[in-house]
């Protein structure tokens, strides 16, 4: 994928999110994933990662996003959190004390990891490609219709 290298945003507009996705990109990583109303001025619509986004949406196939590089810049212990939110396949999802159970380090009877955990998915830099709306009763960064038509779209 040769675009994945050139830093840039991205954007395109979802008929079916009825908002645009957004992408930053930068060194070959995605950066952010975000659904603004408007894309930012120097956004272009060319994007492999976008491509593969929008084949997601589409719901033809199940995607998956495994190959895509994300650039987590957060401590380690919400980098545990979101490394662990990407290995929920598709179609199912998890509550919040399951993932603070799969997440090494974590105790999911300790009220501040849980509160790490939700912390963590409500600042999820890259909803979609780090699919927090497959947590079921945790925040999702994404904005709440986003998330419902996300977890529509699997059947959640």
């Amino acid at each position: 994928m040769d675009d994945e290298a050139v830093a840039g945003i991205y954007a395109r507009e979802s008929p079916y999110l009825e908002r645009y996705v957004q992408v930053g990109v930068a060194s070959g990583r995605v950066l952010s994933v975000s659904f603004p109303e408007k894309p930012d001025e120097d956004a272009t619509p060319d994007h492999d990662v976008l491509d593969r986004i929008f084949e997601y949406l589409d719901a033809v196939d199940e995607i998956t996003f495994d190959d895509v590089q994300v650039a987590l810049t957060v401590p380690t212990d919400r980098r545990a959190v979101l490394e662990q939110v990407r290995t929920i396949p598709y179609g199912e999802s998890i509550g919040v004390t399951t993932l603070a159970r799969m997440t090494p380090e974590l105790d999911p009877d300790d009220d501040e990891d849980v509160t790490l955990v939700r912390t963590t998915l409500a600042e999820n830099p890259a909803p979609i490609l780090i699919p927090d709306h497959r947590v079921r009763d945790g925040p999702s960064a994404a904005p709440p219709a986003i998330e419902q038509k996300l977890r529509s779209l699997e059947n959640l």
